[in-house]
């Protein structure tokens, strides 16, 4: 092992817990990642650089273990550690495996789906949202600082030690590339915060979305050296949308942005439009940009209503509520929507569309007029679509919930769904959750 801390050195954490270093996981542009061994069970220890290991950090680390900021989606600083000699660092969760970083997903290297994708763009909208609830500004929101299942599309937030108090101007202002046009400028007065990292979040997911960045186009191409200069003048000094609908002198080449054409093409109009807003007045009117709810109303509706293409089985993203399904963005052939499930929440109500596929799921976010967090694991799972098994073609809603369901057929007559029955799916079928109502409609 080849690092700053030899394998077998022995630490110990504020809270008295001792830390045994074992591994070197990696290195980063503040630090390097250990695997530790504690009687809590293995860590992992993010040691600082001794350029990076000032005085100011620190006060940010304690400040951030203080908080006791629990939250499964971020590998926060639980409990400093310090060598009595002027270095430091702090203990965190160890990534899981299973979790990648973004970088892979945009050379290509990953195998993941667009249900997928919609699935994290929710995940980091809703994590971001739960961290500034709590008046804390991440203030380094990039495609190097999150991790994603490309299966599930469960998120992982990781080099929390940027985050601060909203209103703290201490640390680093982020990476020149999210970061908010009046901190690339470096206007007098403005620091970072939640209003900035709202315009890195759009940035993120508009990465996500099209694996391409937003103010990338014609002017970029134009560029002989994309030194800082480069940088300030197209991220800051005059940034402009690639699909600024009054400005086309920055739009997508047709031949060296390709791909980003063919997937703005494909988006919903709900999407696209929460894009074009942020990247336009956005970029100029920090109180215009696209707020955390706004982006998580517009990504869940759209991940309910992805289809799967009847003719090559590919994922197609389609407007919640539309008819008008489109076609295909590989094969070229027209979708066909399938029935879907109308479901109103109690009070204050809400409506959700569900596109019936093979492999719809109803959660119990669904059911919930304002949850508080979207989970599509099979923890949260209320009902799903099966098919029976000896008639193909035949589908029905299981009971996957602990409670029972009441339906109604369209004739009037009534059945009661046990946890673990199915009932057979038909247009017009009602059916009644314990609060919240759904019915089948064919379209």
């Amino acid at each position: 092992m080849s690092g700053m801390l030899d394998s077998g050195t022995r630490l110990t954490a504020d809270s008295g817990l001792g830390v045994e270093v074992f591994d070197l996981l990696g290195a980063g542009g503040q630090g390097e990642v250990y695997r530790v061994r504690t009687a809590a069970g293995d860590q992992a220890l993010k040691w600082y650089y001794p350029a990076c290991a000032t005085r100011e950090q620190e006060d940010i680390v304690r400040q951030l273990v203080d908080r006791g900021f629990d939250d499964d989606r971020f590998l926060w600083p639980r409990d400093f550690v310090g060598d009595g000699r002027g270095g430091f660092g702090y203990l965190m969760d160890i990534r899981p495996d299973r979790f990648k970083g973004l970088p892979l997903l945009f050379r290509r290297k990953l195998r993941t789906t667009i249900r997928a994708l919609l699935t994290a763009c929710l995940y980091t909208v809703e994590a971001y949202q739960a961290l500034h609830s709590r008046g804390i500004a991440y203030r380094d929101i990039s495609w190097g600082n999150l991790l994603f299942d490309p299966t599930t599309g469960e998120v992982l937030v990781c080099d929390n030690d940027n985050a601060v108090v909203e209103g703290d101007s201490t640390g680093i202002s982020g990476t020149m590339a999210f970061m908010a046009p009046e901190l690339v400028r470096g206007e007098p007065g403005v620091s970072p915060g939640t209003q900035s990292d709202l315009h890195s979040l759009s940035v993120l997911l508009f990465m996500l979305l099209m694996n391409h960045h937003p103010l990338m186009g014609r002017r970029e191409l134009a560029i002989r050296c994309f030194d800082e200069a480069a940088e300030r003048k197209l991220y800051g000094k005059d940034p402009l949308f690639l699909f600024d609908p009054l400005d086309r002198s920055n739009a997508p080449d047709p031949v060296e942005h390709a791909t980003v054409l063919a997937t703005w093409a494909v988006v919903p109009d709900s999407l696209r439009d929460l894009f074009t807003r942020n990247f336009t007045r956005g970029l100029h009117d920090p109180a215009g940009r696209v707020r955390e709810s706004q982006w998580r109303d517009a990504l869940r509706a759209v991940l309910d209503a992805v289809v799967d293409c009847a003719h090559c089985g590919k994922q197609n993203m389609t407007e919640p509520r539309s008819a008008s399904p489109g076609s295909c963005w590989s094969c070229g052939n027209a979708l066909v929507l399938p029935p879907r499930l109308v479901l109103t929440t109690p009070p204050p109500r809400t409506e959700h569309h569900i596109m019936l596929h093979r492999s719809s799921r109803v959660q119990a976010h669904h059911l919930a007029p304002e949850p508080a967090r979207h989970d599509y694991g099979d923890g949260t799972l209320v009902a799903q679509l099966t098919e029976h098994p000896q008639r193909p073609g035949k589908f029905g809603l299981a009971n996957r919930s602990g409670s029972a369901w009441t339906g109604t057929r369209a004739d009037g007559s009534t059945q009661e769904i046990a946890p673990g029955q199915t009932v057979p799916l038909r247009s017009g079928l009602e059916l009644d959750f314990g609060g919240a109502r759904a019915v089948v409609r064919a379209r």
